[in-house]
């Protein structure tokens, strides 16, 4: 299947935007007509342009050649019906000779843009779709409007070119006559001369005067065309590619990036105004060489042309230096003498002839301070705060992907050196930074640019026990950066809702589910640590304090630990069951308590736990003494429980639990996730298997979830245990000695 069949097959808002793409000098239909024979041509054809590569130009005069013998034959294969078609396509045959024939290669770019564009919208539809904002579209028609600037000041400087030509041999002309003036004796011979020197001056003097006010008009369409493009890469650069940067800061808590600042899109846009750039840089170096050749001006005129070739090389220094990215940023929590990746990329590395050197890219580590002077001084020193292995490597391009870029796929944080601690501050408080940066010349190697960019701030640690806190670290600083923010200054004070956001989506990224609007109300009353008014008001601002540094009352951890803790073990044990929706998890104990006194004995359900980090607790109905509904709650279970025995074998051995809230019966929310149970390994030998007890606390109903258990004693808890108040019995089963059997006690009130 061709290429454009599948491009058909693509969602109606993604065809328009490949429509759009190719513009109005390249009717649709001819890409439709001719779509196996143009995919055929330009299959292996290369993006770079450059007007000094002759074997460019002639391979894309070729193709405008070969595209209009093509499109004149496809017109006359075309039955009479289709007259409109063979109109079309006719018509588009005279227009491609017309409009490209001075510069085929314009044509012959454009189509292996489009065709890449194409080829990336099949593989990544998804991305592919660009958001309603009517300044993308702006920015893709200030594009094509320049590049008809560029071709309208090439073929105006050409045609200057030619009049300065013929004025020059007029001038010599002239000044060949006034010789010749001199040495005519007669005087009537001599005043016939007199007046026709006089008439030739006057037409040579009109001449001058149509070539200055051509090369003003030159002069001024370069003006015009830097200044849009000024404005157009303004916008592509402090819109789209920072908002591009800052996405993936929210990447980093979880979230999606806008397809609008998709980055092959950015890079589109960047590769035509480079292109647009060095074209109108190439025509002004052009026009100054002529002015300087042909002597031909007039003094009073002011030159303008040095300043218009300063702007335009400033704009060429600006984009070059923008663009050189971070594709794939190092972790930002970052472990010493761990392996880890990044994936550094060039946007303009398709032209500019920069593919063709390969330039080097050398990766340090830098403190916070040192990414501030680098950013004040707009320069990359040597300066580092530490020793990365494997950190060089050369920009390299991809034919398939059109990029040019580097992957780091094995470098190590060797060293850190730290910086002087103040106050409350620790080390998972300290934020560092990857700087990368390279050189390289463009067009003749004449221009040498030294470019550099700074990761996403780093936070390294040592031990895995400081992760917690540096993610909370790293979480506020991707949720509340500013686009042109001092590295990496954020602020202390944010709103509520605004962190809400970040820690919902940093959640879902971490177990596949979004929190629910009461989990979100729970965490901001456990967050400010009392009773809050559903919804909560706008403006409710919370501490960077309140949010990792103070502790909870009555608890030795802060709000992020406990949300952390719960999260991971969401993630590493609990992700199917959350999934489902079918643990609450973020709850009050008091409200998890007067939904289940409405429903029938045995129903349950699931909530973390307030005092014990990274616990899950499982309260349920039951009928007290007195008959009357009684609600109780199961010893919190931990990480180190489910590596036992997962949450779905537990639930299993608790027949004393029926429903999972509100009336879902067990074994369908959680019978997907349990244990098979299998044959025994050994024939010779009886088949055993650990199970969960419930055992009554003084002040419960006995209750047994397993009659045929085996009876066991209670023994003094293991202080080795994350859950302190958890026993272990043994089994007296035969003669089998020292098989262990957890025991879970039932409390209703011990814990929270």
């Amino acid at each position: 299947m061709s290429l454009w069949a599948r491009v058909n097959q693509l969602p109606q808002h993604i065809l328009e935007q490949i429509r759009f793409i190719y513009g109005s000098n390249f009717p649709i239909e001819v890409r439709h007509y001719l779509a196996e024979w143009i995919e055929d041509r330009l299959q292996n054809a290369s993006m770079f342009i450059n007007d000094q590569e002759n074997a460019y130009e002639q391979e894309a005069a070729n193709f405008l050649n070969q595209l209009i013998i093509e499109l004149e034959r496809t017109a006359v294969s075309l039955p009479e019906n289709n007259l409109t078609i063979k109109i079309r396509l006719n018509e588009s045959a005279r227009n491609f000779r017309q409009l490209f024939s001075h510069n085929p290669s314009q044509l012959y770019h454009h189509l292996i843009t489009c065709l890449q564009r194409e080829r990336q919208c099949v593989a990544y539809p998804e991305e592919c779709a660009t958001v309603q904002d009517p300044e993308v579209n702006e920015v893709f028609t200030a594009v094509q409007q320049l590049q008809i600037m560029v071709r309208t000041n090439e073929n105006d400087n050409r045609n200057l070119l030619k009049e300065y030509e013929h004025l020059l041999l007029e001038v010599h002309e002239m000044q060949k006559n006034r010789a010749q003036l001199e040495t005519i004796e007669h005087a009537e011979m001599r005043q016939h001369a007199h007046n026709q020197l006089v008439q030739h001056q006057k037409m040579v003097n009109d001449r001058l005067q149509l070539c200055t006010g051509k090369r003003l008009a030159l002069v001024d369409g370069f003006r015009k065309t830097i200044l849009i493009t000024g404005e157009v890469q303004t916008k592509v650069l402090n819109k789209y590619l920072s908002q591009w940067k800052i996405n993936q800061g929210f990447a980093g808590n979880g979230a999606s990036t806008m397809s609008a600042s998709n980055l092959d899109t950015i890079q589109a846009w960047c590769e035509s105004l480079a292109e647009i750039i060095w074209s109108t840089k190439d025509q002004i170096r052009l026009a100054i060489k002529n002015k300087s050749k042909l002597h031909v001006e007039q003094d009073d005129v002011p030159d303008l042309l040095p300043q218009a070739m300063v702007d335009v090389t400033n704009l060429l220094k600006t984009l070059i230096t923008n663009t050189f990215i971070i594709e794939k940023q190092p972790p930002q929590v970052m472990k010493t003498n761990t392996r880890f990746a990044a994936t550094v990329r060039l946007l303009v590395g398709n032209t500019l002839n920069i593919k063709m050197v390969n330039p080097q890219v050398k990766v340090s580590i830098i403190s916070e301070a040192q990414a501030q002077q680098t950013q004040q001084t707009n320069k990359a020193s040597e300066q580092s705060c530490g020793e990365i292995m494997n950190n060089i490597g050369n920009l390299e391009y991809n034919e398939t992907t059109k990029q040019l870029s580097v992957s780091f796929r094995n470098m190590q944080l060797k060293k850190i050196k730290r910086a002087e601690k103040k106050g409350t501050e620790c080390v998972m408080d300290e934020k560092f930074a990857l700087l990368f940066q390279s050189s390289f010349a463009v067009g003749h190697g004449d221009l040498v640019f030294s470019v550099w960019t700074i990761s996403l701030p780093v936070v390294v640690i040592v031990h895995g026990n400081q992760e917690p806190q540096s993610w909370a670290t790293i979480t506020w600083d991707n949720a509340f950066a500013d686009i042109n923010r001092i590295p990496f200054q954020v602020p202390d004070k944010v709103c509520w809702n605004q962190l809400a956001e970040a820690l919902n989506m940093k959640f879902r990224a971490s177990t596949g589910r979004l929190l629910t609007q009461e989990n979100m109300h729970f965490l901001c009353e456990k967050a400010f640590k009392t009773s809050l008014p559903y919804p909560v008001q706008n403006d409710l601002t919370i501490m960077w304090s309140q949010f990792c540094k103070e502790p909870i009352p009555d608890r030795s951890f802060t709000f992020w630990e406990w949300f952390y803790a719960a999260m991971k073990v969401t993630r590493e044990h609990l992700r199917g069951p959350w999934m489902d929706g079918s643990i609450i998890g973020f709850i009050h104990k008091s409200k998890a308590e007067d939904y289940l006194l409405k429903c029938p004995r045995g129903t349950f359900l699931l909530r973390f736990s307030d005092s014990e980090l990274g616990g899950i607790t499982i309260a349920w109905v039951n009928e007290g003494n007195d008959g009357q509904p009684q609600i109780l709650h199961i010893q919190p279970f931990t990480a180190k429980d489910f590596s036992t025995r997962s949450l779905s074998d537990r639930i299993r051995d608790f027949d004393d639990l029926y429903y999972l809230f509100p009336n879902k019966p067990k074994h369908e929310a959680f019978d997907r996730y349990t244990t098979p149970v299998g044959p025994p390994r050994n024939k010779n030998y009886i088949a055993s298997e650990v199970r969960a007890v419930l055992m009554p606390g003084p002040n419960n109903n006995p209750m047994n979830s397993y009659p045929n258990t085996p009876s066991y004693n209670i023994q003094s808890p293991d202080a080795s245990r994350d859950t302190p108040s958890s026993g272990y019995g043994q089994v007296n089963f035969g003669q089998v000695p020292d098989f262990e059997l957890e025991n879970i006690g039932i409390f209703s009130s011990q814990f929270q």
